[in-house]
């Protein structure tokens, strides 16, 4: 039935019209922005999702620096720990040859004096941030380990669970079985029998104690691996979760701006009616 008081052929016309025109200017957001679910009103069990996963991403990039910066402070320590038995090696040699008899013995504890000085300095030097791993405070408040996050952990709904790894310090100033500042000094064969024995021993204790720095040095830095490779997965999920299919909106655009321009003529084609029902009566 055609009305002079109402024309809902148009009313319908507009509402698509306009209905296209909202889903149209939504598509263009999402272009613009980037992301197909940047507010909670986009989809709010979505949302929520990609920000709890946001907030774990956050929780693993900070903690890949802390990892770094653990692994820079083992590292150090570590490499002072291996010159210090590259010292000692040294040391062993003068030793031995002391052990000839036939040698200069002045000399020789000459030279293992200066090489017990640089090992002490080397001990001193050993720090990175405040932390020093060959020392026996290792952080001036009595420390005895560097302990660095690892992980966060999330069962389910449940609040993230922090994990660490431990490296224990070497303690290269205050251990008896590295007493180097009291060693035996070389006079003649038979002190340098027994400083040999105890040089030894020093270098037992400080290779065992850089192959402990090492260790823990590679399990952070595989740590820190591992935490960038689940960084990029949590950042593929976001991304599939909230970011805009820009091929499939570019689709959407298209067949949006023809129905619109559809609606529009439907619109005129509507409007026009009450006219062609004037022109009976004129």
């Amino acid at each position: 039935m055609t009305s002079i008081n109402t024309n809902p052929g148009a009313e319908i016309a507009l509402r698509v019209l306009s209905d296209r025109q909202v889903e149209k200017e939504e598509v263009q957001e999402d272009v613009s922005t980037g992301k197909e679910v940047d507010k909670a009103k986009d989809s709010a069990a979505i949302w929520a999702i990609s920000e709890i996963m946001g907030s774990d991403l956050a929780g693993f990039e900070a903690t890949s620096k802390g990892l770094n910066i653990g692994e820079a402070t083992v590292a150090v320590a570590s490499a002072g720990a291996e010159q210090i038995t590259s010292l000692l090696t040294d040391m062993k040699e003068l030793t031995i040859q002391a052990n000839s008899g036939v040698i200069d013995y002045s000399k020789i504890e000459e030279q293992l004096a200066q090489k017990t000085e640089q090992i002490n300095t080397i001990i001193s030097s050993s720090g990175f941030n405040g932390v020093n791993l060959l020392a026996t405070d290792t952080d001036g408040n009595g420390g005895t380990s560097l302990t660095v996050a690892a992980s966060q952990d999330r069962s389910g709904d449940d609040a993230p669970t922090l994990s660490s790894i431990t490296v224990d310090s070497v303690d290269f100033e205050g251990n008896a079985s590295f007493d180097i500042n009291n060693r035996t000094t070389v006079t003649d064969a038979a002190s340098a029998r027994t400083a040999l024995g105890e040089i030894e021993g020093f270098l037992r204790y400080a290779t065992e104690g850089a192959a402990s720095l090492g260790a823990g040095a590679q399990q952070m830095a595989e740590q820190d691996v591992f935490l960038d490779k689940l960084s990029d997965a949590v950042r593929l999920g976001i991304s599939e979760l909230t970011d805009t299919d820009m091929e499939d909106a570019a689709t959407r655009y298209e067949a949006l701006s023809v129905q619109e321009q559809l609606s529009g003529l439907s619109l005129s084609i509507a409007n026009a009616s009450p006219g062609s029902l004037r022109s009976l009566y004129s």
